[in-house]
């Protein structure tokens, strides 16, 4: 069975009440998992879920914890996150630079896919910082330094660039309305799939004996909304993307 690990898609919001005199604050977890989590599932995919708080502490430090899984994928989650154990930021011990890691890993056959969001590619105010990095340096992306987000509230369809590739064969030529992506330039050796407002939406790679995937946008809302979660293609674009990863298509 294919087995994948999404890292990432968990936030924690905070909210202060104010009433007269008195306040207090209350928190509530969110999770942006669910769309993709269950198009894969019902397609026979294994996926594990790795929230965005736990990425610091349990995001795979080894060759040999990498293994486990054909595909990872990147969904609103920074680069500081991969980078900074808990060992390292509390303690300043020495650990494995896991974005460096997780590079090798790909260019000796693992799949790796990140999907757009405010912390994604370069990110809001440019905190998702993977600009520059080794991860850049595999996927079908070349990453602004700065914040790269187009917001679209009006609505922009995606467009398909090349029908003949296996992860978009038979879908149609224009894709439900998006809210909004990262975007990013394509380095030469990268295939275009689809474009939105212009700019890359979904685009793949070889690097050395692994595969990558950029898509610009949300796998869920906000910028995904429930248009595009609800329409077919979505769960055959999606299943296709990491069965294309697993190099099984």
């Amino acid at each position: 069975m294919t087995r994948v690990l999404v890292a990432g898609e968990s936030w924690v919001s905070q909210s202060t009440h104010f009433k007269g005199f008195d306040s207090f604050t209350t928190t509530t977890y969110h999770t942006g998992i669910d769309p993709l989590r269950d198009v894969l599932v019902a397609d026979g995919i294994e996926v594990d879920h790795l929230p965005a708080h736990d990425v610091p502490a349990l995001f795979p430090g080894t060759p040999e914890a990498l293994a486990a899984y054909d595909v990872i994928v990147l969904s609103d989650i920074g680069a500081n996150s991969i980078l900074l154990h808990p060992a390292t930021w509390l303690a300043s011990e020495k650990t494995v630079n896991r974005i460096d890691l997780l590079a090798d890993w790909v260019e000796q056959g693992g799949g790796l896919a990140m999907a757009g969001g405010y912390l994604s590619f370069q990110g809001f105010e440019a905190k998702a910082a993977f600009a520059g990095t080794a991860v850049e340096r595999v996927l079908p992306a070349r990453i602004s330094r700065y914040d790269d987000r187009v917001e679209t509230p009006q609505g922009v369809p995606g467009l398909l660039a090349d029908d003949a590739h296996p992860i978009v064969a038979g879908l149609p030529a224009q894709w439900p309305d998006l809210l909004g992506y990262n975007r990013f330039a394509l380095p030469e050796d990268a295939t275009l799939l689809a474009t939105v407002a212009g700019d890359p939406l979904l685009a793949v790679r070889q690097a050395g004996a692994g595969r990558t995937l950029a898509w610009a946008s949300d796998i869920a809302p906000h910028w995904c909304p429930d248009e595009f979660v609800s329409w077919d293609g979505y769960r055959t674009l999606f299943t296709r993307a990491v069965r294309w990863l697993a190099k099984e298509l």
